[in-house]
């Protein structure tokens, strides 16, 4: 099959690989759709060699084959993939067993990502999503039950006020999430112009710059000086400045949970959230809470079209031209938000 890699100086190029083999309990998807991830951004540029396979995990597509176990009927059905956890996880370890999937102790290993015509993973980790569905909105719901599980771990309670610090995917699908499950005022950081009007699209009601003291003024105005309930960390990087914005803009007991991923250790004055009696939690990929998949709440919230959640999607690009996909999605100046890879 094809598939693309990351050639270890600075370019994604296709190549052959070979076609995955389903052993049991496993399905084979053809790939319609992989999103971009700011982390697979960043980790291109982190990287000094070559990849050994295909990254990707924002996937969806159709079952084609199954192993051993597994009920042919699956083959054909369109799914969104659970590429990090359920989709590599054991199932019988005691993180398993807690549906904290991501946490496995027994993973099956690694065999490739999205970025290929083809992508093995546990059967169990296929999500069936219904005909209405676009590929567009299959490859959206690995993102989406990021926030969700996010926003379920701050444990938002109905009509809190929410600050998101960051408005790429993740803080975009977090504005949804918040939304749909309770929250009152939403304030959201934004560096671009397009990532602030698609923020106020999707439910944000203020969007403003991260730069200076706006966004904690903004929310100060509006809490009565207090601070927001929840802030939601998005950004991640090489830099603390979101983590002391978060502090400064969540209230006294307060939570903070953080989903960006910090690349390199940071210096941060732990004084300060101390003395406020904030929580700060930490947030990885989806899972089982409260008896509910975050997958099977982001099909959910998709499956609702006035949602609007697909039109982050900006630009689509065909697995051959993978290369300026990755280039769009770095040049905010294109006005890409979410940047996709389709295949026929």
């Amino acid at each position: 099959m094809k598939a693309a890699f990351y050639d270890g100086n600075g370019k994604m190029v296709i190549q052959k690989h070979p076609d995955p083999i389903p052993d049991e309990g496993d399905a084979i998807i053809q790939v319609r759709a992989t999103g971009i991830c700011g982390s697979d951004l960043l980790m291109n540029n982190d990287k000094e060699e070559a990849d050994e396979l295909p990254a990707g995990h924002e996937v969806t597509g159709i079952i084609s084959d199954v192993g051993v176990g597994v009920d042919r009927e699956m083959i054909g059905k369109r799914v969104a993939i659970e590429t990090i956890g359920q989709g590599l996880a054991c199932s019988t370890c005691w993180y398993c067993r807690m549906g904290q999937y991501r946490q496995c102790e027994n993973k099956a290993p690694a065999e490739g990502g999205g970025f290929a015509e083809y992508i093995k993973r546990k059967a169990i980790g296929c999500y069936e999503i219904s005909e209405s569905m676009t590929w567009d909105e299959g490859a959206l719901v690995e993102p989406l039950a990021v926030s969700i599980h996010g926003i379920r771990r701050g444990m938002m309670n109905g009509g809190e006020t929410v600050a998101i610090l960051g408005a790429g995917t993740i803080g975009l699908t977090a504005v949804l999430a918040a939304r749909q499950l309770g929250a009152g005022k939403i304030f959201i950081t934004a560096r671009h112009e397009q990532q602030a009007a698609m923020a106020l699209s999707l439910g944000a009601d203020y969007a403003c710059s991260p730069e200076g003291e706006e966004f904690q003024d903004l929310i100060g105005t509006h809490t009565n000086g207090r601070g927001a309930d929840l802030a939601v960390e998005t950004v991640g990087g090489k830099s603390n400045t979101t983590l002391i914005q978060s502090d400064e803009s969540t209230r006294m007991q307060g939570r903070i949970v953080i989903l960006g991923g910090f690349r390199t250790p940071l210096q941060f004055d732990w004084l300060g959230p101390l003395l406020k009696e904030q929580s700060m939690i930490f947030s990885s990929c989806y899972g089982i809470l409260n008896g509910y998949h975050d997958y099977e709440m982001a099909i959910n919230m998709l499956a609702n079209e006035s949602n609007g959640l697909s039109n982050i999607v900006t630009h689509k690009y065909s697995l051959e031209d993978i290369q300026q996909g990755f280039e769009c999605a770095y040049d905010k100046t294109t006005g890409s938000i979410k940047v996709q890879i389709h295949q026929e």
